[in-house]
């Protein structure tokens, strides 16, 4: 007798272009084909006359396994057909663990197909330029404890992400567990998403969108669900993960003290406990912790609602066009790039001669003394706080008295004495926006970067920091 065979063939995921000439030829020469019988609309142009076909409904992976073998046993050779790819979530791993399990000598051949996901990700554009993992939200095999800790893993790891069974009837909600956890995990709300329904099928449909805008309930059976990682981008209605050939192009254009820079932001935007806040303070925290590798920022860095975002538009405007900090540390680290593409002059008036003799005949700091003289010529400004509390007691005195309307005010001066107190008045004063560093903490470079922060937010949506290093 004939030794029988079984051939595991993937006939790719729908469309006759799709399947290989290997898998149309172990099907035109089989003698027989077991499959799932929604399948076999694809293949039978390719079938010869006498082949005998065994089709089975869904969830008889074993009955179907079992059939193959018990035709190659009689010296068939047999054609186990499965969507996609077979040896992915398809029938190929559960022939073999049949013929260990049946201690079977059956020769097993396995013929790779184009897998759903590869035919998606060519319709959506090129999202798996990079390194990606491939999940099944299905918990028909797979407890969903396991699954949500892949999921974690994926998002942490900054793997592209490609989603099989996505959603089914009595499975609605893991796939909204699923960007929950991406958007926990850091992952920007920008992040390309792809959806493809019946891909390489007439009722084919592809959609592109954002992590934000990703609706789960979109998606069915039927729907590869494909999530960038972080260098992922949408390009003229095109999902691109970039392979990386363009890259020290990209540090050359844009230096590599900013290439660092970007890398660390996304490395500390993926360790804050909190991801849901507002686009401006986020952007603050990122640079002050940045700064000082304190993520004691968190809890510290009070930002009054929009005031980076309102400020920011006031300079872009033209609106404020004077900073003034209360020494020359906190002015020298404001980048002198942002100052000169705003329009905006920094002033410290510790330099000014005017503020020994002021200091002397009034019996104040020579910091109180420069603000004094700052808001006799700035009120309006922006006031940048870094090192002197008594500095910032003074603003508030004047901003009490009427003689000072500043855009705005960075607190972030630093010590044992009166520190805290002049933090607590500068509060009452709604009007006035305000970043406050709480505590005892704060610093001239502190200061300086959370007015870097406002020069540059335009560059916040793509996290793309240090365009004036």
């Amino acid at each position: 007798m004939k030794k029988g065979k079984i051939i595991v063939a993937g006939i790719g995921p729908g469309s006759e272009a799709d399947i290989t000439p290997a898998v149309l030829h172990a099907v035109a020469h089989a003698d027989v084909v077991v499959g799932y019988k929604y399948y076999f609309q694809f293949i039978k142009p390719y079938l010869a006359p006498d082949t005998v076909c065994v089709d089975t409904g869904m969830k008889k992976e074993r009955q179907r396994a079992e059939q193959a073998f018990e035709y190659a046993d009689q010296g068939k050779t047999v054609c186990v057909i499965s969507s996609g790819d077979a040896g992915i979530y398809g029938m190929t791993p559960l022939v073999y663990e049949m013929k260990k399990e049946r201690c079977s000598e059956v020769e097993i051949v396995s013929l790779p197909g184009i897998s759903a996901f590869q035919k998606a990700a060519s319709l959506l554009g090129a999202p798996v330029g990079h390194d990606f993992c491939v999940i099944s939200l299905s918990d028909l095999m797979t407890p969903w404890e396991k699954i949500e800790k892949r999921i974690i893993a994926a998002a942490t790891a900054d793997f592209v992400t490609a989603i099989y069974n996505p959603r089914s009837e009595g499975r609605y909600w893991q796939l909204h567990r699923l960007k929950e956890l991406f958007l926990e995990a850091g992952r920007s709300p920008e992040t390309p998403v792809g959806l493809v329904r019946q891909a390489g099928r007439e009722e084919q449909q592809v959609k592109l969108t954002t992590l934000h805008d990703f609706q789960p309930d979109d998606a069915d059976m039927f729907t590869v669900v494909l999530v960038g990682n972080s260098q992922s981008y949408n390009w003229q209605n095109t999902f691109i993960t970039p392979r990386g050939y363009y890259k020290e192009d990209a540090e050359e254009a844009s230096g590599i003290g900013q290439q660092i820079m970007i890398r660390s932001f996304r490395t500390i935007e993926a360790e804050l406990k909190d991801k849901n806040i507002p686009l401006g303070r986020k952007w603050a925290l990122l640079h002050a912790i940045h700064t000082t590798a304190d993520f004691d920022m968190e809890k510290l860095l009070k930002i009054d609602d929009n005031t980076v975002e309102n400020l920011y538009s006031r300079f872009e405007k033209r609106e404020i066009k004077t900073v003034v900090t209360d020494v020359t540390m906190a002015a020298s680290g404001i980048r002198k790039g942002a100052l000169q593409r705003m329009g905006v002059e920094v002033k410290c008036y510790l330099g000014d001669e005017r503020v020994a003799a002021l200091a002397a005949e009034k019996g104040i700091t020579r910091t109180q003394a420069g603000i004094r003289l700052a808001v006799e010529e700035h009120p309006d400004a922006l006031y940048v706080f870094g090192n002197a509390p008594t500095a910032l007691m003074e603003l508030c005195l004047l901003i009490k008295k009427g003689k000072a309307a500043p855009a705005g005010v960075v607190a972030a001066p630093v010590g044992f004495v009166h520190v805290e107190e002049s933090k607590h008045m500068l509060k009452p004063f709604a009007a006035v926006p305000k970043l406050i560093v709480e505590g005892r903490k704060g610093g001239s470079n502190l200061a300086a970067t959370l007015v870097n922060a406002i020069l540059c937010f335009n560059d916040a949506e793509l996290l793309k920091p240090g365009r004036d290093v």
